[in-house]
């Protein structure tokens, strides 16, 4: 019979109470406790969630029943918080990034190894259901030879009011969204990965970046962009992929409004339209009789898997979802792009 493993989470902010609420759900991991700075989180806690409160970090390490710490922090306490874990001798979920820095990164993975004790990272979008989506196209072939992939979220209130916007607590874009965006990717494309070029965008707070975009060039040519803003009124598609044969697009956050449309063929005499100042034959859009409109392709919704896999990896019965090596290349990767960024050039990656 599988073990039932309890879990407390030490930062009670927005994150800490997401994974309160989604740990209701499990049936293999209990959230038993929890332990903020501020006061008012530690009520919200014990009031709301109905989870014991302890005194202090300290406190929750000392306590037998905790199996499972989840740091749910602000970035840049990461890592000492997870070390202590681990040297307490409990199993550690981080939320992302789980560090300020592959070096931080590097220490924390060790310690895991040392002590004997799981390190796992919540990469969560992992399982979001439109990036398995567009997984699933990329790797089924259907647009043939992919060339381009635009990944991209925007959103119109700058950075939000609280440590995000302070590049020594681990803010910024970067930290917070090319995180998932890149270790997507990374998951998409089973290539080496040759040039990053990066830039980063200042708009609405002068300390940190508010927004990215990191271009990717893979070895068979193929290119990735990652763009994050938050300055961007009229959004853009969350994804754009091309290939050879068809595009795919998805518009929104759901994988509802979205399509892919694909050639039937050879398209024949091409009609040209009539634009402001002349016609295009060049940009004429395909004869209807020469495409076909696909809806997307449906994936199974994976919600809980990620407690899952932690608390079977406890019992021995599977390896982690979510590597602490494949951890480690996107930070990398993030260092890569934030040194394009100050170089103003596109460097070498892998």
């Amino acid at each position: 019979m599988s073990k039932i493993y309890n879990a407390a989470i030490v930062g009670f902010g927005g994150q800490g109470h997401w994974h309160s609420f989604l740990l209701n759900k499990s049936d293999r991991i209990n959230c038993i406790g929890a332990y903020d700075i501020r006061a008012e989180r530690n009520e919200v806690a014990a009031n709301e969630y109905n989870l014991h409160v302890y005194n202090d970090y300290e406190d929750m390490l000392n306590d037998e029943k905790v199996d499972i710490i989840i740091v749910a922090t602000p970035n840049d306490v990461h890592h000492d918080l997870v070390v202590d874990a681990l040297k307490a001798g409990k199993n550690v979920i981080c939320e992302k990034p789980v560090a300020m820095n592959s070096i931080e990164l590097e220490d924390m993975i060790k310690t895991a190894k040392e002590c004997g004790k799981l390190l796992m990272v919540n990469q969560n979008r992992r399982w979001d259901e439109d990036f398995l989506i567009m997984k699933e196209i990329y790797q089924s072939a259907d647009l043939g030879p992919v060339h381009r992939i635009e990944r991209r979220v925007h959103g119109a209130h700058g950075i939000p009011g609280d440590w995000r916007q302070y590049p020594e607590y681990g803010g910024g874009m970067m930290l917070d969204w090319g995180v998932h965006l890149l270790d997507q990717m990374l998951q998409m494309i089973p290539e080496k990965l040759k040039k990053v070029y990066c830039t980063l965008s200042y708009v609405t707070n002068e300390r940190c970046d508010d927004g990215i975009t990191v271009i990717s060039t893979f070895e068979s040519g193929l290119v990735y962009v990652v763009e994050v803003g938050t300055s961007n009124f009229i959004p853009l598609p969350s994804w754009y992929m091309l290939g050879r044969d068809g595009t795919a697009i998805i518009r929104g956050w759901g994988a509802q409004d979205g399509e892919i449309v694909k050639s039937t063929g050879p398209d024949g005499e091409v009609v040209p339209v009539l634009t402001a100042n002349g016609i295009t034959k060049t940009m004429a859009p395909r004869r209807d009789d020469t495409i076909e409109h696909k809806p997307l392709p449906t994936v199974d919704k994976c919600y809980g898997v990620f407690y899952k896999n932690v608390a079977d990896v406890l019992d021995g019965t599977a390896e982690q979802a979510i590597s602490n090596e494949s951890v480690l290349r996107v930070m990398r990767l993030m260092e890569a792009a934030f040194k394009s960024a100050k170089l103003n050039e596109a460097v070498d990656f892998e």
